[in-house]
């Protein structure tokens, strides 16, 4: 018998996932009160004068661009919004008469940065003066450690077209390095942080997490804005941490991973995913739905993945379609349970967004992505159990709904408010540019990490096999092209963020939020499988430990 009610002896593949490394922990958050009445105060005391700062320095002063520099690296960005704007407005409409006089490497790349983060294009040909007659960067700045600091980061805004920036990588990270042994204890992690993950490509709320550390120990630090900046990652953790108790209470209750053993158990993981994707305080209801959705795809890519037949996923392939109650009476057990289990959270999504407003309409765009994805999920399964290596091509088209972004960016908007319109949707849903560039990357990067082990397993071929495969690489060319796939469709996200874009900004971030955590998750590791590991350590810093004074 098969162990959830089969017929017959079925051989069946199994991951051996370990099991969640969480359990109940957060359900001890139950009862924890938010911020007290003085922390309130005090919160909003100490905003007030960090308002007042940005508005004291002139917007194309040195003062003020790092004053925003740091606020951003804080976290705290989300309070100043109209502040920041408009000083980068004005910075951007002076931009090439201030600039073309000056020559410190640190002001020029900051700026260029900062106005590249809004959304401002500006010419990388700022950057000739720093080179010499052949386009090499000039060797006087081989020791500026915060000029090539903030040059290599600048780098990584970079779009098509962009020599000057490329090379910049380059030079920049060679040099980085190099100076690495020489630096002092705080600046060298720094830097070896910013090596592994530069400004663009990191999780907000761990890139501040590690930031106030830095910012800390800085001895010019704005005492004002470190303990805004702490009080404020501290207030918004109670918040996330209420979350999560009730999404492992909803985990726990549907008891979907008792009756599922060989699904990944990992619903805190997926928080953690969600909260990459927005962490500010009016994205609540977004994030929880986010979360209980993403536990529907981690299942479903298990279930595709490993554990189904091909007759039993091709029956779930068509009951998906069909998206109805009545579908589920042609599944196994285990599917059925996974099935009902999914459409009563889009139902349950479907009124709290009625009541948000007559917001409903929006369900539909993510059930059509849905569909996709399951589409794409069984045609990985008829590869595999056909024993067939496709096409680079055939694969990446199938790799970007296979990678689930398409279907969690489309997502990603339900909750979130009055400027998700039914445009907005019909515009996602055309698969525009800057998705498809973040789809491909997920997958790619997941691959890198997971080829060897899915080998080891026997799963369908990855990106690297079908690579060798079609042109007789070996492994470590099919790696470099992968990676070089991967910076191209980071030039395309970069491009659909510049102005003027075809949906508000705001829209866009999910997009980028979403590409920065499979940047994460997929560094060294498959850490979202392998979650045990380093990733542990990292929800604890940001889910579980508030900062201390």
């Amino acid at each position: 018998m098969d162990g959830f009610g089969g017929e017959a002896e079925i051989t069946r593949r199994c991951a051996n996932h370990h099991p969640t490394v969480w359990g109940d922990h957060f359900l001890a958050y139950a009862n924890l009160m938010g911020a007290t009445e003085w922390e309130g105060k005090e919160h909003e005391d100490l905003k007030e004068e960090v308002r007042k700062m940005l508005v004291m320095f002139p917007s194309k002063s040195m003062q003020n661009l790092d004053l925003i520099n740091t606020i951003q690296l804080l976290g705290v960005a989300y309070h100043f919004e109209k502040e920041i704007e408009e000083s980068l407005s004005e910075v951007y409409n002076s931009y090439e008469e201030w600039i073309i006089g000056e020559v410190d490497l640190h002001v020029v790349a900051l700026s260029f940065r900062l106005l590249r983060q809004q959304g401002y294009y500006v010419s990388s040909d700022v950057f000739r003066k720093f080179t010499d007659d052949q386009g090499n960067y000039k060797k006087e700045f081989i020791k500026d450690v915060q000029g090539l600091l903030s040059l290599y980061e600048v780098a990584h805004f970079r779009v098509h077209d962009e020599e000057i920036l490329d090379e910049a990588v380059n030079f920049t990270t060679t040099h980085l390095k190099l100076l690495l042994p020489n630096l002092s204890n705080s600046l060298a992690t720094q830097v070896r942080d910013a090596l592994k993950f530069p400004i663009n490509n990191v999780i907000v709320r761990v890139g501040m997490r590690k930031y106030i550390s830095f910012y800390q120990e800085d001895e010019l630090h704005n005492e004002v804005l470190l303990n805004f900046a702490k009080l404020d990652f501290n207030i918004l953790q109670i918040l996330h941490k209420k979350e999560l108790c009730d999404i492992t209470r909803w985990w726990k209750e549907s008891k979907i991973a008792q009756t599922l053993p060989f699904a990944r158990d990992r619903v805190v993981e997926l928080y953690f995913w969600s909260l990459g994707v927005y962490f500010e305080p009016q994205y609540s209801i977004a994030r929880k739905i986010l979360t209980k959705v993403l536990c529907f795809c981690s299942i479903m890519d298990d279930t595709y993945d490993t554990y189904g037949t091909l007759d039993e996923l091709s029956l779930l392939t068509s009951s998906i379609e069909r998206w109805d109650i009545d579908a589920s009476e042609q599944l196994p057990p285990y599917m059925k349970l996974s099935y009902l289990a999914l459409l009563q959270v889009y139902n349950e999504v479907e009124r709290e967004l009625e009541n948000l407003g007559n917001k409903s309409f929006r369900v539909k765009y993510s059930i059509i992505e849905m569909k996709k994805l399951l589409r794409a999920y069984f045609q990985e399964a008829k590869w595999y159990h056909g024993k067939n290596v496709p096409t680079m091509d055939q694969y990446i088209k199938n790799g970007i709904p296979s990678s689930t972004y398409l279907f969690l960016a489309t997502t990603s908007w339900l909750g979130m408010g009055d400027v998700a319109t039914k445009e907005a949707f019909d515009w996602i849903s055309t698969e525009p540019t800057i998705l498809v560039a973040s789809c491909i990357i997920a997958r790619l990067l997941n691959d890198l990490v997971t080829n060897e082990i899915e080998l080891e397993r026997g799963d369908v071929a990855s990106s690297i096999e079908c690579y060798m495969n079609e042109y007789d690489a070996t492994k470590e060319e099919a790696y470099m092209e992968m990676r070089k796939i991967i910076e191209k469709r980071w030039k395309d996200l970069n491009r659909g963020c510049l102005k003027p874009t075809a949906v508000p900004r705001v829209l866009l971030m999910p997009v980028i939020n979403l590409t920065r955590v499979a940047e994460f998750v997929y560094k060294d590791e498959d850490a979202y499988t392998f979650s045990k590991n380093n990733l542990k350590h990292v929800i604890s810093m940001v889910l579980v430990d508030p900062i201390t004074a």
